[in-house]
């Protein structure tokens, strides 16, 4: 009964990217971006519009002030006289009294109210704040939300949230004065509204479409990332093949070669040693033993030459590939070298051509039954050539697919080695006619 053979060794496959599953993740990615954006944008254009909006109130509490307010400011209003103040009240409704702004004040240096629309604060007398009387000494503008909470603010709580905003004025006989207009802030929110709803649609959109016309390119990206995921799996699966395959070839390189040379030296040695002297038979013994050992070093160094091959960036790929020869030279075949012509390549083209060679020695060794074979490198023209010839048995394109499509691994590593080089491999060969390999590389 025949023993099972050593199993095919396995790269653990990894788990496979889901195209779908990394387009969701990116899509919901970006909507959360897209979503942070428009917050982000929905706060700014808020506040943007908040400040136009309490620009717009500064402006309009200034014109009616200088422009309506300031040139009715008589000694008669300012004394209190009856008529003059129902005349400026009358002036306030029809002219300033409008929309978002609901009260009107006139207050003094000493911070007594000379004339309001809400007629029970004439007279009365509060505090001023610094804002407030900075403005009135300096003829400029100010605003703030107002205090509701104050006692010269009273009557204005059933308006609910106020800006006030406060002008400098000065009357006919030069005194220094505080003109007072309060706006609903809800015309405050509804501009800042509007100045989001201005802006807000089509930069959504834009992020929006934008998320959109992503989608396709993440698909595509993501198709990609999961063919060289399969490629990556597949030539690591290709490079575990091929040295399960290499040490099976060198244990029996070593087990059929040398290490059956020395076991027979061995045996001869030991029986001379055991045997009756004979001088003239043990002298003729140590020749063969000796020839013998030396036979089995050169095939050790072949054999070192295989597993770990000379620094080409040092030594150079000719040297490299006359090494490769002389192996063959000592299997008994006549190698013609011709690969001077190969100096000074980058170490990413020797390498390829190198390995190429190693491979290709290796198939005339072991299948062609070649006496003859001719190794020629050279440069020309930005491409770098390798071709070996033998003439050795031959096949037909037959046996080479045949060989392919059951995965041979020494012809697929080479042909993928050859092809990630962006060269090219070509095979030559009739029955009884040998084999002509030819390999060609980009120089850069």
């Amino acid at each position: 009964m025949r023993a099972p053979g050593p199993r095919r060794p396995r790269v653990e496959e990894s788990r496979p990217v889901s195209v779908t599953g990394l387009v969701v993740r990116f899509s919901l990615a970006g909507l959360v971006v897209m979503v942070l954006l428009g917050t982000v944008l929905a706060v700014l254009a808020r506040q943007a519009g908040t400040a136009q909006a309490v620009d717009s109130a500064r402006q309009v509490a200034w014109v009616t002030g200088r422009g309506i307010a300031e040139p009715r400011l008589g000694d008669a209003l300012l004394a209190g006289d009856p008529q003059a103040l129902a005349a400026f009240d009358a002036d306030m409704h029809r002219y300033v009294l409008q929309g978002s702004l609901v009260r009107v004040k006139l207050w003094d240096p000493d911070g007594r109210v000379l004339y309001s629309d809400e007629a029970r604060l004439v007279g009365q007398t509060f505090g001023l704040g610094e804002d407030e009387r900075e403005a009135l000494e300096d003829g400029s503008t100010d605003s703030e939300i107002s205090d509701l909470s104050a006692p010269e603010n009273v009557y204005e709580r059933p308006f609910g949230k106020l800006l006030e905003v406060y002008v400098g004025l000065t009357s006919a006989d030069g005194r220094p004065l505080l003109f007072e207009a309060y706006f609903r802030y809800d015309a405050v929110v509804t501009a800042a509204t509007a100045e989001w709803r201005k802006y807000a649609p089509p930069t959504l959109a834009g992020l929006l479409a934008l998320q959109l016309v992503q989608i396709p390119f993440a698909w595509s990206l993501a198709r990609r990332l999961q063919r060289q995921q399969r490629d990556r799996q597949r030539l690591l699966q290709r490079a575990v093949d091929a040295s399960q395959v290499e040490r099976r070839r060198i244990a029996a390189d070593l087990h059929d070669g040398v290490v059956q040379d020395l076991t027979g030296l061995t045996y001869a040695l030991d029986a001379a040693r055991l045997g009756p002297d004979d001088p003239e038979g043990q002298r003729e013994l140590v020749g063969r033993s000796a020839a013998q050992l030396r036979a089995s070093v050169a095939d050790l160094r072949t054999l070192l030459v295989e597993i770990y091959p000379p620094d080409l960036a040092e030594e150079g790929l000719p040297a490299a590939l006359t090494d490769l020869a002389a192996g063959l030279e000592r299997a008994g075949l006549s190698v013609e070298v011709d690969v001077d012509d190969a100096a000074g390549l980058p170490l990413d083209v020797s390498s390829v051509l190198f390995r190429s060679g190693q491979e290709v020695l290796r198939n005339v060794v072991a299948h062609s039954d070649a006496r003859h074979v001719a190794l020629r490198a050279a440069v020309r023209d930005g491409i770098a050539s390798l071709v070996v010839d033998d003439d050795g048995r031959g096949f037909d394109a037959g046996d080479l697919d045949r060989r392919f499509e059951e995965g041979h691994i020494g012809l697929r590593s080479l042909g993928d080695l050859i092809d990630d080089s962006g060269g090219t491999l070509t095979v030559r060969s009739a029955p009884g006619q040998g084999t002509r390999v030819e390999i060609l590389v980009p120089v850069g």
